[in-house]
C-alpha cells in the first residue's frame, strides 16, 4: 500500500480508503444507472444486436463514468485527486486536448 499511496501523492490510509470508495461507488453508479436508461429509449439486448448494444452500454458507461467521477470524489473529500486523475487518464487515450490551455 506505501508504494500506492506514494505513487498517488497521498499520505494516510484514510485518503487511500475514501479514494477505493469513492471509485467503487461512482463505478457502481455507472453500471447501473445505464441500463434502465437505454431501456428508456428502447434499447434492450432483445430489439437490438447484443454485439452492438454491449458496446453501446460500455461506452455510456465511460461517459457517465467519466462526468460523475469528480463528483463522487467531491462527496468523499477527493475531489483535487479525482480532478487530477481524470485528466490524467482522458489524456492517456487521446482526448488530453479538451484540458490543454489555450
Amino acid at each position: 500500500m506505501d508504494k500506492l499511496k506514494e505513487r498517488w501523492g497521498i499520505t494516510s490510509n484514510w485518503e487511500l480508503v475514501a479514494i477505493f470508495c469513492a471509485f467503487g461507488v461512482n463505478g457502481t453508479f455507472a453500471a447501473r444507472i445505464v441500463k434502465p436508461f437505454l431501456r428508456s429509449i428502447g434499447l434492450n439486448e432483445e430489439n437490438f444486436p447484443a454485439v452492438l448494444f454491449w458496446i453501446l452500454y460500455i461506452l455510456i458507461v465511460f461517459a457517465v463514468y467519466q462526468i460523475t467521477l469528480p463528483w463522487s470524489g467531491w462527496l468523499f473529500g477527493q475531489y483535487k485527486f479525482f480532478k487530477a486523475f481524470q485528466v490524467k487518464m482522458l489524456s492517456r487515450i487521446g482526448l488530453g486536448k479538451l484540458f490543454k490551455d489555450k
